[in-house]
């Protein structure tokens, strides 16, 4: 195995006792939770790798910050401070605080669509997708074809597809394409990354037709971080500098800053346009709060503006991607394949080819993340055709994933290298007996999002033998009758 991560760059000055359960409370914790991990409570989850959404650590100066936080309903210096510092990294006239990114898709798509119009993206994110079809739009996803190979080590699988991009805006839907969103790193291609070569080609494409760029920069600092690794031409460069270039490519953004914010709550909908903007904030003040807060207290204003200046250090972008690329050696060396090349958020298991044995409509992905939970009280989260996939009356698959993955999404500042060797030695448990896990069926589900609230039961082996199953993109022992798959590329992971 190659050498360990680099040393972190900073040293705990608070700590948090994190729960050590046995495996038979384990067995009634997730009985109790209709195996459905969202619904676990975090006293009994060891190491939670859910998401990395809004769960990282604070830094001292963060802290120090939270005690200038105003508190004003209108024009509170915290705003002041938090308006500047974005708009010196975005260069976006027009910032509106939000409480977190959904909020701000909401807001855009409801100002921006109609009923019958068109997003493109890269690879649009869950709650994306349904902000733009909640006001009766559409999105589609045109990754470039280098994603839909998961061990190829190409480092730009977030790219949008230049040539379905063009074909879309001058083919007969042109008139009905209302934005293109690109999401940095596509956290529905496995966290991989956008080259800035793409996104200016894209912005280009998009100022030719008249079709406004927006970003989806949950994850800027870390597609800055890849791009200066792995893009000729930026190796000189600094995030900081990369991220710059990449919003003022774009017409706005939405931006989840419980990532690359480094806080536990908040984010923003910058914009240039001024009467887009004035339609938006309108949405703001009647949903969220006055312009000047969002939704947010002063202090996470505070809180983000410095979170916005710390996420950008190499030392730390250099850590955090080291931490991700140990997680993805250990879970090769215990036999588990991963999406190739790892990004910097998360690591992304292949469930279908360790587990050919369990069908599409029977969640491969998520009888992995129940494993890994019963073994070692490690919380993931499933993405796959528990997410995409749709079933019939009778449970027969009618629509399944490109892939069954689960995601191990890593929170900023949190785990050490030892926790992550414990994951690890789970998943080598796991993969000794692989071929004894079972699939899972759906006993309860909501119409829209199924995979939070879903209540799902264990189908034992035997059940499955002779009941018809999904083709997938993992070869299978028994041919596989066709059924409907997603557009490549909406795999699109949560939270």
């Amino acid at each position: 195995m190659d050498e360990a991560p680099m040393m972190e760059p900073f040293r705990a000055k608070v700590v948090e006792p994190i729960p050590f359960t046995t495996r038979a409370q384990r067995e009634q914790a997730l009985r109790r939770a209709h195996h459905n991990l969202f619904n676990l409570r975090a006293d009994e989850v060891t190491i939670d790798l859910l998401t990395d959404s809004g769960t990282g650590a604070l830094s001292a100066a963060q802290m120090a910050a939270a005690m200038l936080g105003d508190e004003s309903y209108a024009g509170a210096r915290s705003f002041h401070r938090f308006r500047d510092v974005v708009g010196n990294l975005t260069s976006y006239p027009h910032v509106l605080p939000v409480h977190q990114g959904r909020a701000a898709e909401r807001i855009l798509f409801s100002a921006l669509l109609r009923p019958g119009l068109i997003t493109l993206g890269n690879t649009h994110f869950d709650t994306t997708r349904a902000n733009v079809e909640l006001v009766g739009g559409r999105a589609l996803d045109l990754p470039c074809p280098e994603a839909a190979d998961l061990d190829s080590p190409h480092p730009f699988k977030g790219d949008i597809d230049l040539e379905a991009l063009h074909r879309a805006l001058t083919g007969p839907d042109a008139p009905r394409v209302a934005a293109v969103v690109m999401t940095l790193t596509s956290n529905g291609m496995g966290g991989q990354p956008v080259s800035m070569a793409n996104l200016t080609e894209t912005a280009r494409l998009c100022r030719a037709h008249g079709v406004p760029l927006f970003l989806d920069a949950a994850r800027f600092a870390e597609n800055a971080w890849l791009v200066t690794r792995n893009e000729p031409g930026y190796r000189n460069r600094s995030p900081r500098e990369v991220a710059e270039e990449a919003f003022r490519l774009a017409d706005g953004c939405t931006a989840s800053m419980k990532k690359d914010g480094l806080v536990n709550t908040g984010g923003f909908l910058g914009l240039r346009d001024p009467d887009l903007a004035q339609r938006c904030e309108l949405l703001l003040v009647a949903t969220e709060g006055f312009p000047t807060y969002g939704g947010l207290a002063g202090r996470d204003l505070d809180m983000l503006a410095q979170g916005l200046l710390e996420v950008t250090d190499p030392d730390y972008l250099r850590a955090r991607a080291g931490a991700t690329a140990y997680l993805a050696q250990l879970a090769r060396a215990a036999g588990v394949a991963v999406v190739e090349p790892p990004g910097v958020h998360a690591v992304y298991l292949d469930a279908g080819r360790l587990l050919p044995h369990i069908p599409p409509h029977r969640f491969p992905g998520h009888a992995l993340t129940c494993a890994l939970y019963l073994e070692g009280g490690v919380r993931g989260v499933e993405c796959g055709s528990l997410y995409l996939g749709k079933e019939d009356a009778h449970g027969n698959p009618v629509v399944s994933a490109p892939w069954e993955l689960v995601r191990l999404a890593i929170p900023r500042r949190v785990y050490s290298q030892s926790h992550l060797e414990h994951v690890g030695r789970t998943l080598a448990r796991i993969a000794r007996h692989a071929d004894r896990l079972p699939g899972y069926r759906i006993t309860a589900q909501a119409p829209l999002l199924r995979h939070f609230r879903s209540e799902l039961a264990p189908v034992p082996l035997h059940e499955d033998e002779h009941r018809s199953t999904a083709v997938t993109t993992t070869p299978s022992p028994e041919p596989h009758p066709p059924v409907a798959v997603p557009p490549r590329g909406a795999l699109a992971a949560h939270l």
